[in-house]
């Protein structure tokens, strides 16, 4: 094989491909990427046995041909290189290549290409079409609750499925990790209607959503019952499924909250920010303190002193008092795309929801704490 390629056309799908790769691998054919050329298109394709990614660029191939090369030195080595570079890459024998560039020459060992997993796709039962807006506000609004708990491994992504709601069809992604809830929809693309719930682990969420800025055309989404499918401009995201039973969320959105409080959601944002510097570090906790048109975020360390501030606000109920980890309701605060949020209230000890004023697409839920 034998092929040139300008730096930046070569550099960009080498860091969409690299990123998969685990840095430690105790497999050695998954540090590599496989490069195949054929008449005038390259691609490049690298796994962790969970994820592929596949990405195709036009290139000048004097000789077909494939070969696997360490991702991460291969990306190191073209990232570094001038811009405006020309790159060769050149198979001289089954077991090396030679990089060149102007006077720049690097040779690095390569493994057969026989080695390299190929991920099956499977049977796609479901295919649907989504711009890249909206499944960026499906990963961004969601994506924050992804549990990190690796022991409740069926909360470690996002549930996306197929449900009614007020009698429309629509799309919903949900994540949760316990002590607060995301779920956002959206009318239901032609396609998705039926689909069953599947978990798109937090890895891949991330991989999809890192490459979704420089998308220009829409996605396509495709799904087996054990994969999905990302395609859109020239590159296609195939990812294992999480195998788990997604826990029925629904029993966690509370339904008598019957208080409500309406706040400009980044002055409520940035007063539980500037409060939360004094909080215990642990805990993070804050306690808001509710009465008639006005509200009192503070919080108190018994080593850092104490910090409250008064803020304006709708809420004609009963006073109350109520603690939230001032992280996780930063969180939510930060997804309020309006300038109003509401929060349904019913105790101290009940989860509250919260909600964008403008959108109600998307509904969150935070679990309080003892502050």
């Amino acid at each position: 094989m034998k092929i040139t390629l300008e730096r930046a056309a070569l550099l960009k799908s080498l860091s969409h491909v690299q990123s998969v790769v685990e840095r430690k691998n105790t497999i050695p054919i998954l540090s590599n990427v496989m490069i195949r050329a054929n008449g005038d298109e390259v691609s490049f394709v690298a796994t962790d046995m969970e994820i592929e990614v596949n990405e195709m660029a036009t290139a000048v191939v004097a000789k077909a041909g494939a070969i696997t090369a360490p991702a991460h030195t291969l990306y190191e080595i073209v990232r570094k290189l001038p811009e405006g570079a020309q790159v060769e890459i050149n198979a001289v024998s089954a077991g090396q290549i030679v990089l060149s560039s102007g006077r720049s020459q690097f040779k690095l060992g390569c493994l057969p290409v026989e080695d390299f997993p190929k991920m099956p796709d499977g049977d796609h039962k479901h295919k649907f079409t989504l711009s890249s807006e909206d499944l960026r506000g499906l990963i961004d609004r969601t994506r924050f609750a992804i549990s990190a708990e690796e022991t409740r491994y069926y909360l470690n992504g996002i549930y996306l499925h197929a449900t009614k709601a007020d009698k429309v069809d629509v799309l919903r992604a949900v994540a949760t990790d316990g002590h607060r809830l995301a779920r956002v929809e959206m009318p239901a693309p032609q396609g998705a209607k039926g689909l069953a719930g599947i978990i798109i682990p937090r890895k891949t969420v991330g991989e999809v959503r890192k490459m979704l800025d420089e998308a220009t055309g829409a996605i396509e989404i495709a799904l087996s019952e054990s994969k999905v499918r990302f395609s859109f401009d020239n590159i296609v995201i195939t990812s294992k499924l999480i195998d788990g039973t997604f826990p029925d969320y629904e029993r966690v959105i509370p339904q008598g909250n019957d208080r409500f409080l309406d706040a400009n959601a980044r002055l409520f944002a940035a007063a539980v920010d500037r409060v939360a510097t004094i909080s215990s570090e642990k805990s993070r906790g804050v306690k808001l303190a509710l009465s008639e048109g006005l509200l009192t975020v503070s919080a108190s360390a018994p080593e850092a002193g104490s910090a409250s501030e008064e803020l304006e606000v709708s809420y004609d109920g009963a006073p109350m008092e109520i603690g939230f980890n001032a992280r996780y309701l930063l969180d939510i605060l930060m997804q309020i795309e309006g300038e109003g949020v509401r929060f349904h209230l019913a105790d101290s000890a009940a989860p509250a929801i919260v909600q964008d004023v403008a959108d109600a697409s998307a509904l969150y839920v935070l679990m309080p704490m003892r502050v």
